[in-house]
């Protein structure tokens, strides 16, 4: 947690937090700062875990959204030939028959 603190530095600080704080209330301060350090922890875990199932959850949902879109059907080659039979073919308008207002 602490890299760069060695054994040297940490007899340092515990000696000058023994003079600072005395004998008698160096446990009961060592006693808070782990509950406190504890409760820290639990609840960063808890963090994580909700985060982590919020995100399977959407996670799901982007799932199943993908299944429900269907795949885009291709036209097939026989779907796009252009008709030869000229029975099928429609004729388009003569200009003469549309300037006579018939079609």
């Amino acid at each position: 947690m602490f890299p760069s603190l060695g054994m040297p530095e940490l007899l340092i600080i515990g000696v000058v937090a023994l003079i600072v704080f005395g004998p008698r209330k160096l446990p009961e301060l060592g006693r808070s700062l782990g509950k406190s350090l504890q409760e820290f922890r639990r609840a960063t875990n808890e963090l994580k875990h909700t985060l982590d199932e919020e995100i399977s959850i959407e996670e799901r949902k982007d799932e199943r959204k993908i299944e429900a879109v269907p795949a885009p059907v291709s036209p097939t080659p026989a779907d796009l030939s252009v008709p030869t039979d000229p029975a099928t073919l429609e004729s388009p308008a003569a200009p003469e028959t549309i300037a006579r207002g018939q079609q």
